[in-house]
């Protein structure tokens, strides 16, 4: 079966950190762009951050300096590791491989 599984989200502090994770079955990532969105509440889906194929990445304003989004083709997963979290980036975050190919989502939580 084709997807794509993320994992690591949760409740975090503001200014916490929290790893997230996508896993990927039935495809290989190494020959796709990967991307991270979110969606919060009331709000359209935007992109966090995306990384090409030869790794070089792009990354949404709001998260510059402190998100990272990287992959591993060797484990086919593609990671976002989320420094310094406000409670702005609470939302539900999808794993995107240009495919087109969507996870179903993590929730991150970020609150006192």
């Amino acid at each position: 079966q084709v997807q794509l599984v993320e994992s690591g989200g949760g409740l975090v502090q503001p200014g916490g950190s929290l790893r997230l994770s996508c896993a990927a079955s039935g495809i290989s990532l190494s020959i796709y762009s990967m991307a991270w969105y979110r969606q919060a509440p009331g709000k359209q889906r935007e992109l966090v951050a995306r990384i090409s194929r030869d790794g070089s990445s792009h990354y949404a304003d709001s998260v510059k300096g402190r998100f990272t989004i990287s992959r591993d083709n060797a484990e086919n997963t593609v990671f976002l590791q989320m420094n310094s979290l406000k409670p702005e980036d609470t939302a539900v975050y999808y794993c995107y491989a240009n495919k087109p190919l969507w996870g179903r989502g993590t929730q991150v939580t970020v609150s006192a």
